[in-house]
């Protein structure tokens, strides 16, 4: 038994969605399966760290959760709540085995499938990125909200609806039929590229990263990359996923403290994952149709490679992201754009093409173009107008390390002998 609360969140996020696919599998219903496992989740949460996590804790999550649907049901439909009920008894060796008979890579795995039932085109998009990522990524209303810009009173209207759609449409917890599986193939990665960021840098709270959540996306990547081998956006994605997180031990003090890129100790990277990823992302590129994560996975390798950042190759990356610009257009991908400008061009080509964000509806306001402000503001040696920009965006990020990591930005600029730094 263990009580370690990193491993009791990662324990939940990855049995919660076995369960779910369970119930879903055995009574169809997606909204009053989704309910029931998270009144079991929240028993588990109430009871694990006083009695220990059980032998079995899927299997307990499993029948707590089953319990807990029977009991709406017989409230509601008693008549109904009893066939449930006898349904429910029956040992569960007796049951069909999940698809596994089928033999294709990855079908085993329940997760996958409830990946693709929650991008059920009769979803709108949003609703099957908001779906996916509460059932099967574990995120909560509220970090959902925050990924997309909402308030999180609407992203639970969203969520509930979505639900309520799943169920409506009698879908099957069963992976899809070509072409139709190709079709949701690009929801199921925009998803996961969401859940990794969230877990990669957290939108809010006192950690930067919550390691399990990125573990998780990566590990949902391989499935779906076993499901498709040939296609190269999911091998893109899994490559920027492993460049990226190879950094990660290297991000953070002792203390939690956050270190930008220019900072970080080189020697601390995983070289594991940095050499997986830069020899799939090379494979890819030279077989596949160039896609929006293949280009970002292409650039994190570069930053990989490079022994500092001075010499970082930031010609071939802002190459790079003028690509990344005109195959998906994106005001992240232009705010990244704007600092490698600023490294090849300097800081006020840099500074202008930020400007043109200013206008973007999608991310004007956003805490980062203060911070990529304040830093180019920086390197032009603008040291008054870098720290009212630094600490506007401390003001207004929900992540104490970037907070912290602002401010004292802003700090340093009234010190002497300020030296030119990097991209965070």
């Amino acid at each position: 038994m263990t009580t370690d609360i990193t491993a009791f969140e990662d324990l939940l996020r990855r049995s919660a969605p076995q369960v779910l696919a369970r119930l879903v599998r055995r009574h169809g219903q997606f909204d009053a399966c989704e309910e029931a496992v998270q009144d079991a989740l929240l028993a588990a949460a109430a009871q694990w760290p006083l009695e220990g996590v059980p032998l079995d804790p899927t299997g307990w999550l499993h029948t707590v959760a089953r319990r807990r649907l029977i009991d709406s049901w017989r409230s509601e439909h008693a008549r109904r709540a009893r066939e449930e009920l006898a349904a429910a008894q029956t040992p569960d060796h007796q049951r069909t085995a999940p698809d596994a008979s089928q033999g294709t890579p990855g079908h085993s795995d329940d997760t996958l499938s409830l990946f693709f039932l929650c991008c059920h085109p009769r979803l709108s998009s949003p609703s099957q990125i908001a779906l996916t990522l509460r059932a099967v990524g574990g995120l909560t209303t509220a970090q959902i909200a925050r990924a997309f810009l909402v308030p999180e009173a609407t992203m639970a209207q969203r969520i509930s609806r979505a639900k309520q759609q799943i169920t409506k449409a009698g879908a099957e917890l069963s992976m899809p039929p070509e072409p139709e599986r190709s079709g949701r193939l690009e929801v199921v990665l925009h998803v996961l590229y969401l859940i990794f960021n969230e877990g990669y840098t957290a939108t809010s709270g006192g950690d930067l990263q919550c390691e399990t959540l990125a573990t998780e996306a990566i590990r949902l990547t391989r499935l779906v990359r076993a499901l498709r081998p040939d296609g190269g956006e999911v091998a893109g994605l899994l490559a920027l996923m492993l460049l990226t997180d190879s950094r990660r031990g290297a991000r953070t003090t002792g203390t939690g403290a956050m270190i930008p890129l220019a900072d970080q100790d080189r020697t601390l990277w995983d070289h594991a994952l940095i050499d997986e990823g830069v020899a799939l992302i090379s494979e890819t590129l030279a077989h596949s149709t160039v896609g929006a994560y293949q280009l970002q996975a292409a650039i994190a390798a570069v930053h990989a490679e490079a022994p500092d950042t001075a010499r970082t190759d930031w010609h071939q990356i802002l190459i790079l992201y003028k690509i990344l610009d005109r195959v998906a257009p994106n005001p992240m991908a232009t705010l990244n754009r704007a600092v490698a400008t600023a490294m090849v061009h300097g800081p006020q080509a840099g500074l202008a093409l930020l400007a043109e964000l200013d206008t973007d509806k999608r991310i004007a306001g956003h805490y980062r173009i203060d911070a990529v402000r304040g830093h180019l503001l920086r390197m032009a040696g603008d040291h008054a107008g870098a720290r009212t920009h630094y600490l506007s965006a401390a003001k207004h990020t929900l992540s104490v390390p970037e907070q912290r990591y602002l401010e004292s930005c802003a700090a340093q600029l009234a010190a002497p002998n300020d030296r030119r730094r990097g991209p965070s």
